[in-house]
């Protein structure tokens, strides 16, 4: 692996042990998809396993930074200027229907910038990272967005109805942080979404930016009702005039 910094190391650490959970459990759905529990409860039950392993693992080795996660909410510690960003199962319904696209999603916030962030896909063992001014990767390689420059050669990544009546393609994928995981590695020319969430593309905009893509400016002193726009440089600005303004 190259070269990264302790916090990242320790981000690495953190979603792999939960991850262990989090693949015993998706293979425990089909069973539960035909009893009478149903499986919702158990989901929610998955949810907040993986992230109190996250949040206990992360802490273990950076007792005063703070945190906000999805199910946790904001936990705040003697360090507010560092702060995890948590989202333990992005990509839930997915998830609670036997779809085998979803991800942990961790990023650091330090202050009102984002320094360190990954999104893992343990079921297709794939890890995205990047580190502010270190370049982004896959699985240890590193990653450059697409090339396009033809944006009606484009496929995007939306859950959004904020787009014109165009002939370019989009997909809905179900979940934000590989969308954006996918951009980062050009596999989508770009994603769109408005009313996000941090959690939910915090460590996607480091990785897509760090591989030389660009992504809406954002407050990440905002925690809720984010929009954001990311793709390649070339076609940034093409996109954002198909794109119903938010």
């Amino acid at each position: 692996m190259n070269s990264i910094s302790p916090n990242l190391n320790i981000m690495i650490k953190a979603s792999e042990k939960a991850s262990k959970v989090l693949i015993r459990d998706f293979g425990e759905l089909e069973n539960l998809q035909v009893s009478k529990k149903g499986p919702k409860d158990f989901v929610t039950n998955a949810d907040k396993k993986v992230e109190k392993i996250l949040i206990e693992d992360l802490l273990k080795y950076k007792k005063k930074f703070s945190i906000l996660s999805e199910e946790a909410g904001y936990i705040k510690n003697d360090d507010q200027q560092n702060t995890w960003v948590i989202d333990p199962i992005d990509g839930t319904s997915n998830f609670l229907h036997g779809v085998p696209h979803f991800c942990i999603s961790i990023a650091l916030k330090s202050e009102n910038e984002i320094t360190c962030g990954l999104i893992f896909d343990p079921i297709k063992n794939e890890l995205f990272y990047a580190e502010k001014n270190q370049g982004a990767f896959f699985n240890n390689q590193r990653i450059k967005v697409s090339k396009k420059v033809n944006i009606e050669e484009c496929l995007f990544a939306t859950n959004s109805d904020g787009i014109k009546k165009t002939n370019i393609s989009s997909r809905v994928t179900g979940s934000a942080a590989l969308d954006l995981a996918y951009v980062a590695a050009g596999r989508f020319d770009g994603y769109f979404q408005d009313g996000l969430n941090l959690w939910d593309i915090a460590a996607g905009v480091l990785i897509v930016n760090e591989a030389g893509g660009k992504t809406s400016d954002i407050d990440f002193e905002k925690y809720e009702k984010i929009n954001l726009l990311a793709s390649s440089q070339q076609i940034y600005k093409k996109l954002s005039e198909k794109v119903v303004k938010f």
